[in-house]
């Protein structure tokens, strides 16, 4: 079995260093962006397991990014699972992540244990 691939959008390079170090303890492939501009960039050419969306981010959030991925004509990169990683949750119900086409929701600070689940369960096809 091929490895597994992650794609972290998140600004927060504290964040992003943690869980690259978490998930790559667990055999995941890592690759980090900033915004959600730069997943759709990084998505044209790549094919990754599991995407994991900072709802707050600069340029395009993670919002407007999962309804761009949601949107693609390549139906396997559509289809792609997505996880919002969200420090203020209170600002959408889990109606509206799962409107927006997210799969589910991680909410900061980040349960490591939760992180680790949620992604073997969404990446084990």
């Amino acid at each position: 079995m091929s490895t597994k691939r992650v794609l972290i959008a998140e600004d927060s390079s504290v964040i992003q260093n943690l869980a690259r170090k978490i998930l790559e303890f667990q055999n995941y492939d890592i690759t980090s962006v900033k915004n959600g501009e730069q997943v759709m960039q990084i998505l044209e050419k790549e094919d990754f397991s599991i995407i994991l969306l900072d709802i707050n981010m600069p340029v395009m959030d993670g919002m407007e990014c999962v309804r761009r991925v949601r949107a693609l004509a390549d139906k396997e990169k559509a289809n792609i699972p997505v996880v919002a990683i969200t420090g203020n949750a209170k600002n959408y119900t889990e109606e509206e992540f799962k409107t927006a086409g997210f799969n589910d929701v991680l909410v900061k600070p980040l349960n490591f244990d939760r992180l680790v689940e949620v992604v073997n369960q969404l990446t084990d096809k």
